[in-house]
């Protein structure tokens, strides 16, 4: 390895130095990497400066072309997940990793399937004193997981909800609509299912979990809490939040009605400055409860039981 790279420098540096170091201890030119590797000459010249973090599968070009399987991956690995807490990392090697993920969100679209401008509206709330640099480098961050779908065998990815996401306004009516569009294309992935809970009828769990199954491995839990989020393998913490996502599961609108309200909620941005009902206006919003009524919800329906009275 190249002892170019001081303590100091980033780890995206770190990994351009050594592409460097490797190639020119082959007498290899930038053209003849980027030969080697399919790609553009000033897109190595890029990674080697530090310009750009590069890809997956540049990386993996590199170990095979370089002959040092998987170094270069995981070197390159380490330098995407840099710009992340230290707490959020393990989470993050787990969603890689990961053959199902369930998610279920009360307040904000998952992460994941975040859009660039939602995203950055979601860090400048959450840390308002930090540089417009450092933003973007976080939300550049977030949008570079979903690497994970381009996997050969990418995860199922089955997300929950609530209907109070839709209507946020977050960012404004045109952030909103840019985000929910996003909702409805990356629910056409086989491998991604959005469903939505509507307001009303069971009371939804204020804070939002996640549940990762490995391949042939056991099943973990990821919450957040105010100040950082944990990794639970405890087998009764697990199957606790287990039932309660098949209890959102089953109160949830089928999928098909999920996108409905999704595009009905679209509609709204489109037409309304202020798209949530105003709590003035009864019916108007009694006319929206009467609409969702109408949507099928995924999971059967129970009857309730009429008690005779006792003679």
């Amino acid at each position: 390895m190249s002892d170019e790279s001081g303590p100091s420098e980033s780890p995206v540096r770190t990994f351009g130095v050594e592409i460097k170091y490797a190639r020119e201890a082959r007498g290899w030119s930038q053209a003849m990497l980027a030969d080697k590797l399919c790609c553009q000459q000033p897109y190595v010249s890029k990674v080697e400066t530090g310009q750009q973090l590069a890809s997956a599968q540049f990386a993996e070009q590199c170990d095979k072309v370089f002959g040092t399987p998987g170094v270069y991956t995981r070197m390159r690995q380490r330098a995407a997940d840099a710009g992340n807490p230290a707490w959020m990392i393990p989470y993050l090697q787990l969603e890689r990793e990961a053959a199902d993920v369930c998610d279920y969100s009360p307040v904000l679209v998952p992460g994941i399937l975040q859009t660039p401008e939602y995203a950055e509206v979601v860090y400048r709330a959450a840390r308002p004193e930090d540089a417009t640099l450092q933003i973007m480098q976080r939300v550049e961050d977030r949008m570079r997981r979903r690497e994970v779908f381009e996997r050969p065998k990418p995860p199922s990815f089955w997300v929950i909800l609530q209907e109070a996401a839709l209507w946020s306004g977050l960012g404004g009516a045109d952030v909103m609509l840019r985000q929910l569009r996003h909702l409805v294309a990356v629910s056409g992935h086989p491998r991604i299912t959005v469903q939505v809970l509507p307001f009303g009828g069971v009371p939804p769990r204020g804070t939002p979990f996640i549940l990762l199954r490995q391949q042939d491995g056991p099943e973990v839990l990821y919450a957040e809490s105010y100040v950082q989020g944990q990794v639970h393998d405890r087998s009764e913490a697990v199957a606790e939040a287990r039932a309660t996502f098949e209890r959102l599961r089953a109160n949830a609108l089928s999928l098909d009605d999920s996108l409905s309200l999704v595009r009905h909620v679209m509609e709204a941005y489109r037409n309304e400055h202020h798209p949530r009902p105003h709590p003035c206006d009864m019916g108007a919003v009694q006319l929206q409860r009467r609409e969702r009524r109408n949507l099928r919800r995924m999971g059967p329906r129970v009857r309730g039981i009429r008690r005779r009275p006792r003679p």
